[in-house]
């Protein structure tokens, strides 16, 4: 029984672990930015592809 309105928590998380949430990377990319270099990725592929075919 708790004694004094106390409150006892459980040693173990169940495998769960809270990590700093709060993290602030100092390279922050925006969804966009993902998005536009991966079409300029995609675009130089394939015009390597058409400009240097491979024998």
């Amino acid at each position: 029984m708790a004694k004094d309105g106390s409150i006892n928590m459980p040693g173990v998380f169940g495998g769960l672990m809270r990590y700093n949430e709060e993290y602030d990377s100092k390279l922050k990319i925006t969804p966009l930015q993902v998005i536009i270099f991966v079409v300029v990725l995609a675009i130089g592929v394939v015009a390597l592809k058409l400009f240097l075919p491979v024998a």
